[in-house]
Parts: structure tokens; C-alpha cells; sequence
């Protein structure tokens, strides 16, 4: 059944002709007749090891089959307690975190998840390891060291006020894995290796054909969800099986004909097709830095401030809206989610003005030349953007944007390739020098693993090359986000570099991107976790 389904997706895919051939509605294929799951992203994972699951096809996986040591509530968005029978405790200065941890807990090889175990993932996740070209958490900051004080009580040091920590390790980021798991290299947690990720979270990778499917089966003996959760024991469905479906058509077509259950990233356009009845559409919020446009003020044609305020007062980012998206993709009024914590809202700044865009760039001294592009010195204002391939509808954004800033003289060149292609020229100024992403994650840290030069570094603030840090002060306001101790402060450094990246026009949010499902009526008790990665853990397949 399961090789027989992905060859008729890839059929699809291949032949782009109407679904035919297979069973009609009710969802005998999408449920298949074991009670198992049929959910289909639109790119295949790239890497299991917790810390670099940001990728949403990495983090779909890393969510069901690794526990956390705290759950944080997609609704409330609080924390609550998970492999921790509580909330920890944590002294004045947010240096110190000690928590409990829950009896009886194994991984699905049959060890212990227990605080020798505990430590030894937080001892990886938060000093990295280069040699094994594993990454630092990024949302882990200040990191010292892991201490078992008996077998299910850890505590964790910190060089400097860690307040982000509690949340940190709610997120997928900090998905606990097994010993074994842990002496892994970055290779080694990739593709192909699928099934030898252990975790303990209610299903087990079973099966893997690399690039196009991934087959998830439940542990029958789970028995360690949330509290809060509704439903506790083994997950009531049989497996999941993930099939990489690229291309949009057959996401929808094939959900919408009952042939699969569930399917993530369902284009704007495709929407009102889950209107029909046993049809569903799920836009999940993602609590974090909005999809937008990041001008890297490093490079020559940005380090002039008038230029940046051109770029944004020549982007009209309603007729974006109108034009390319629905009111599941609410236009930004800040850098952050007005359901992120620490939003502040700074739309005042990016105005429609192409008169103003116009008056700014003749004043830093750019003149239209023969074909509409501005020159200066022999230098023509020309900029070259990214497809953000995990983004909806960028190419289209992009495209839009270019016939935007044309009619105020600024050319812009969209880098083309696939997400290799793509992660190796964000790094670099020469390459893109706007570029277009987003990041969830729902604490106030969620910038500082956005802009700061020792994470992602979105603006490169921090040249790859030479090491310089372009704005330091906007660096060190990033930092302070992840380095006070109590909320208030927290707040006030985020608002600080909110104002900052907005008054030095760093940033032109866009619109609050959500993550959009679409899925058959039948699928009961899907939901999110707390930045819209999918969750399958209490969902039942009505018959």
C-alpha cells in the first residue's frame, strides 16, 4: 500500500494530469486501511539533531518523536510541566535552573531517559560540537554546564542570565534523544539515517526511502504526554507516513480527492477549495519574527539609509496582500507577530510612498538611467534577492517587489536554486543582499536567533569575510534580549532593537506568516504546537 501510493503521488507529480485511476472520496488510500496517516510536505527533511530542526520539514519529524522537558501551550502559549514533573526552579538571576524529572521514562530503544542522559543532551545542544560539526543550540544562550544531582534530578549552570532557558527547552530545538543518539556526527543524523534517531517521544521512524518518504509508527507503550493534554497513552493512529510532495497541485488535489489525509503549505489561491464539505483548513500561527525582507546594510548599495527608506516606501505591501495572499496572512505591523511576545507595533514606518522613494534616492544622489535603473558613479542600483523556498508564494513576492521597485529605479535580481543552493548564498553579501525569510519561535529570544551575529545572522551584521561587526549596538541589544533576568527587561531590550531595526529601515516586515493545512474532515484532533508545526499525537481517523 505505502510504495504503491508514493509511486502514484510521483506519477502525479511527474505527469501534472488529473487524478485518476485510484479509489474515489472516503479516504481508503489516504487513511490506508491500517488506521495510518497520510501527510504530505512540500520539501524533505534535511537533518534530525534537535538544535538545527528549525527547517519546518525537519522540526514536522523532530515533533513526533522527541519529548521535551517542559510543553509550552500553542494557545496559551505558558509553559507546563512534560518530562519535567514541574516547572523548575531557577534563582534570582536566571543563572541557575534545576528540574525534576518523571519516573519510568525510556527512549524506544528501551534506555532511560534519566539525568545522566538529560545532561548529556543539554551538555551537546549547548556547547555544540565542531569536531562532529554539530551547532550550538540557538535557543540555548550562555551556557555553561549540566549537573546530575540524583537519578531524576538535573541542574543546569550559566555563564551569564539565561531567561529564555525554560522556554528553550520546550521547543523542538531541545528534542531529548538517546545516549547513543547523542555520539552521532552532523552526517549521521541526516538523510538515510532516519530510523536510528531515537527518541521517546509516541512514534518511531520505521521506514525511510530518502528524499520522498518517511513512514513513522506509534509506540504502543508511550505513556508520558503533557498532563494537559487530553488524551494520554500510545497515539490513537497506527503511523504517519510523510511523502515529499513538491509540487502544490498535488498537495491539493490529492487531499481534496480523499486519496491523502493531511497536507502542510497549501497556497493562498487553493484555499477555497477546503471550504467544500469534509474538507478543512487549519492557519496556524506562528508567534515569531514576521516573513519580511532584511536589507544588508553591509553591502555598498545599502549602506546608505536613504537608499533602505527608498526600498520601503517603494513596496506597496497591501496590494502584496491583495493581490498574492487571503486574511490567513494578516499584513505585519511590526517585525514580531502581534501574538509574539514583545511586539511592538512600528507600522508608522513602512508607508507606501514611491514620491517619497523617489525625493530619498535623488538625494543620495542616484539618477535614472537610459532603461529606468538608477546609476551612480558608473554603479547601477541593482539588487539581487532570494527565493525563500520555505516561504509561501516568495517567487511570486519577489516578482511582485521587482515590478514595484522598477517604477522608482531600483532593479532587483532574484537568486534562483534548491535549498543547498540557497543555504549556501545567504551567507554571503556579494550573493543577496535583501533577504527574504522569517523565523518562529514563540519567546522573546526569537530576534536575537533572527539578527544576531552569532546565530542566524539574517542581516549579516557580522561579516563572513573580515568578521566586522557592521552596527554594534545593534548587536548588543540583541544580546541583552537573551541575557536579563526578569520579563520587564526582557521586554524593554526587545523593544529597543525593534525601534533600532526599524529607525536604521534594517527590516521591511511583510505579513504574519502562518502555516496552512489542509486536511480531510475525517482527520479529528490534529493541531500545532506553539509555532504551527504539525502535531499527531491525538489525532483519530473518523471512518
Amino acid at each position: 500500500m505505502k510504495k504503491r501510493r508514493l509511486a502514484w503521488i510521483g506519477a502525479i507529480a511527474a505527469t501534472a494530469i488529473a487524478l485518476t485511476g485510484c479509489s474515489g472520496g472516503g479516504g481508503s488510500e489516504g487513511d490506508g486501511e491500517d488506521g495510518t496517516l497520510t501527510y504530505l510536505e512540500p520539501q524533505t527533511w534535511i537533518t534530525l539533531y534537535p538544535p538545527a530542526g528549525g527547517f519546518y520539514p525537519n522540526g514536522g519529524v523532530i515533533n513526533q518523536i522527541t519529548d521535551r522537558l517542559l510543553y509550552q501551550n500553542p494557545e496559551t502559549l505558558e509553559l507546563e510541566p512534560w518530562i519535567a514533573e514541574e516547572l523548575p526552579e531557577v534563582n534570582e538571576d536566571a543563572t541557575e535552573y534545576t528540574f525534576t524529572l518523571r519516573e519510568g521514562v525510556t527512549y524506544s530503544d528501551g534506555t532511560p531517559l534519566d539525568a545522566e542522559n538529560v545532561v548529556k543532551n543539554f551538555d551537546l545542544f549547548g556547547k555544540g560540537d565542531p569536531d562532529r560539526a554539530l551547532p550550538v543550540s540557538e535557543a540555548i544562550n550562555n551556557y555553561d554546564r549540566g549537573e546530575v544531582i540524583d537519578e531524576r534530578t538535573v541542574k543546569f549552570t550559566f555563564n551569564d542570565s539565561s531567561p529564555g532557558f525554560a522556554q528553550a527547552v520546550s521547543t523542538i530545538n531541545s528534542g531529548l534523544v538517546s545516549n547513543d543518539t547523542l555520539d552521532r556526527t552532523s552526517e549521521e543524523f541526516g538523510p538515510g539515517n532516519a530510523a536510528e534517531i531515537i527518541g521517546s517521544g509516541p512514534f518511531v521512524v520505521a521506514d525511510e526511502e530518502i528524499g520522498s518518504e518517511l513512514n513513522l509508527t506509534t509506540r504502543e507503550d508511550y505513556d508520558w504526554a503533557p498532563p494537559t493534554r487530553e488524551h494520554q497513552g500510545a497515539a490513537q493512529i497506527d503511523g504517519v507516513d510523510f511523502i515529499v510532495a513538491g509540487e502544490a497541485s498535488v498537495r491539493v488535489g490529492t487531499v481534496t480527492s480523499g486519496q491523502a489525509d493531511i497536507a502542510r503549505t497549501i497556497p493562498a489561491p487553493d484555499e477555497g477549495q477546503f471550504d467544500a464539505d469534509g474538507l478543512e483548513l487549519v492557519a496556524a500561527a506562528t508567534n515569531g519574527v514576521n516573513n519580511g525582507l532584511n536589507l544588508r546594510f553591509g553591502h555598498p548599495l545599502l549602506q546608505d539609509i536613504k537608499v533602505r527608506q527608498a526600498i520601503i516606501a517603494g513596496v506597496d505591501r497591501q496590494e502584496i496582500i491583495d493581490t498574492l495572499f487571503t486574511d490567513s496572512y494578516p499584513l505585519a505591523t511590526g517585525v514580531l507577530a502581534k501574538t509574539a511576545l514583545g511586539y511592538t507595533d512600528t507600522s508608522s514606518a513602512y508607508a507606501y510612498d514611491p514620491d517619497r522613494a523617489n525625493e530619498l534616492l535623488d538625494d543620495a544622489g542616484w539618477e535614472t538611467g537610459s532603461d529606468g535603473i538608477r546609476e551612480k558613479d558608473g554603479e547601477r542600483l541593482v539588487l539581487t534577492f532570494n527565493e525563500a523556498l520555505p516561504q509561501p508564494r516568495s517567487k511570486e513576492v519577489v516578482t511582485l517587489i521587482q515590478e514595484q521597485l522598477a517604477e522608482v529605479g531600483i532593479g532587483v535580481e532574484i537568486f534562483p536554486g534548491d535549498q543547498v543552493a540557497q543555504d549556501e548564498a545567504q551567507r554571503s553579501l556579494d550573493t543577496i543582499q535583501v533577504f527574504h525569510s522569517m523565523v518562529g519561535r514563540a519567546d522573546f529570544d526569537v530576534l536575537k536567533s533572527q539578527y544576531f551575529s552569532g546565530n542566524r545572522n539574517a542581516l549579516v551584521n557580522l561579516n563572513p569575510d573580515t568578521d566586522e561587526i557592521f552596527d554594534q549596538e545593534l548587536d548588543d541589544q540583541l544580546a541583552e534580549i537573551a541575557s536579563v533576568p526578569t520579563t520587564e527587561e526582557r521586554e524593554a531590550a526587545s523593544a529597543a532593537a525593534q525601534q533600532r531595526l526599524t529607525d536604521q529601515a534594517y527590516v521591511l516586515p511583510l505579513f504574519e506568516e502562518p502555516q496552512v493545512f489542509g486536511l480531510r474532515s475525517e482527520v479529528q484532533g490534529f493541531m500545532t504546537e506553539s509555532i504551527g508545526r504539525p502535531s499527531f499525537y491525538e489525532v483519530t481517523l473518523a471512518q
